[in-house]
């Protein structure tokens, strides 16, 4: 497998992110567009708020696997790992355009991952790469690796050896060392079931260090309590960055208000466009390929993909409901567009809701007992329609979307592209 930030390295070269704006808005217009930006950092605050709490969660219920080992405890952190997916993938709107966030995703979101990097892995994954040299380095096994053609003491597995000396080791992207991506593999192990039923099957004996499998239990607990304090720590900088004083939110305030304005919605399209509907999953579909579906170790995709849909639309209408109950809201671009074009508006917020109807449709696919990587399995024509529709919503509403920032006289901007849909020749080269 070869790693690319949530797919966005797979689209370098299709298109350019954003096209500066250079509308000047009547006064009154003006004010009303600082709100709509101090109400979108506001949501951005709320969510990563959201993911932190759910990554406290998860902390604490891998404290408690590791303390007393068990299929119980090896469930809950499991749980609590799908739990802190939920609200962490309706930030993702947030990476395209926010420079600040996209360039701190890799630490976290990174995917797809060379597991050999971090444990062991079955025959069938092979025992080497072209590409990659710690392809099975197994550093969970070895105390010591060989990086660039130098030794690396590996004998301790902190925080800082995962991030400062394995995340992307040798340059090689592929070489995911930490985040949600190397926690799930910890927790689940390789799903070897193809695109047949099932997801990985990591014993909880695993961490068991009186009846250990897998070898190495003691530093394979050392890894995972490494790794989630990491995400705990990069989703704090996060939430630090979205505060009143942070340097996500004053880019935003201080910075030009119609290019603000424009990140909004190049977040938007390209997260619709290039990244949801063409790297996560257009191509894995194209390819019938379990290995391109993003939460590949733990079936939970359907889950991921749509709360990037939901995540989107709440761009759009500023709105976010909070794991407490409470709701975010203020004025929001859809104000904006409808106050300009109240056909587009419709046109737009009508095709937001179609899109997630789509995502919901994969769930309740995958709650019936069909997960998403058998969905995408070869002659599964029902499956592949239920993705292809959901593809299909993306792409449309990418292009309402664009409409929305033509009715703001806004210049066009170039969302994120993907092969798997503007150039689908070049996947199978």
């Amino acid at each position: 497998m070869t790693a690319r930030y949530g797919g966005r390295l797979a689209a370098i070269g299709a298109t350019a992110l954003l096209t500066a704006a250079v509308f000047v808005l009547p006064a009154k217009a003006e004010t009303d567009a600082k709100a709509v930006i101090r109400t979108y950092s506001d949501i951005a605050l709320a969510k990563y708020e959201d993911s932190l709490t759910t990554a406290q969660a998860l902390d604490k219920a891998v404290d408690a696997l590791l303390a007393n080992p068990s299929a119980e405890t090896l469930n809950a952190a499991r749980d609590a790992w799908k739990a802190s997916r939920v609200p962490y993938q309706q930030t993702e709107v947030y990476r395209f355009g926010n420079k600040i966030v996209d360039d701190w995703e890799g630490e976290v979101n990174s995917w797809p991952l060379d597991e050999g990097l971090i444990d062991y892995v079955a025959k069938s994954y092979g025992t080497e790469s072209d590409t990659n040299s710690l392809y099975t380095a197994n550093v969970i096994a070895n105390k010591e690796i060989e990086i660039n053609g130098k030794k690396v003491d590996a004998s301790k597995l902190s925080p800082e050896f995962l991030s400062g000396t394995l995340q992307q080791a040798g340059g090689v992207e592929a070489n995911v060392a930490t985040g949600y991506h190397a926690i799930e593999f910890l927790l689940w192990g390789q799903d070897l079931h193809g695109t047949g039923p099932g997801a990985g099957e990591r014993p909880y004996t695993d961490y068991d260090l009186k009846n250990c499998t897998g070898g190495n239990c003691d530093r394979r607990a050392e890894y995972l309590k490494s790794a989630t304090t990491l995400l705990v720590s990069d989703l704090q900088k996060m939430v630090d960055d979205w505060k009143e004083d942070g340097v996500a939110r004053k880019n935003l305030a201080d910075g030009d208000t119609n290019t603000a304005i424009s990140i909004i919605f190049t977040g938007m399209g390209s997260l619709s466009y290039g990244e949801l509907a063409g790297e996560r999953m257009k191509l894995g579909l194209m390819l019938h390929d379990p290995e391109e579906e993003q939460d590949c170790f733990s079936d939970n995709t359907y889950n991921s993909h749509l709360y990037d849909a939901i995540g989107i639309r709440a761009a759009y209408l500023a709105r976010y409901t909070r794991l407490d109950g409470t709701v975010v809201s203020g004025p929001s671009v859809h104000d904006m567009v409808k106050a300009a074009d109240p056909a587009i508006d419709k046109e737009l917020s009508d095709k937001l809701d179609v899109t997630v109807a789509k995502m919901e449709a994969i769930k309740a696919r995958a709650e019936a007992g069909e997960a998403y990587d058998q969905q995408i399995a070869e002659g599964n024509a029902a499956g592949n329609a239920t993705v292809q529709a959901a593809i299909d919503a993306l792409i449309d509403q990418t292009k309402s979307i664009e409409r929305g920032v033509a009715s703001l006289k806004l210049n066009a901007i170039a969302f994120e592209g993907s092969d798997s849909l503007d150039a689908p020749d070049k996947v199978f080269k």
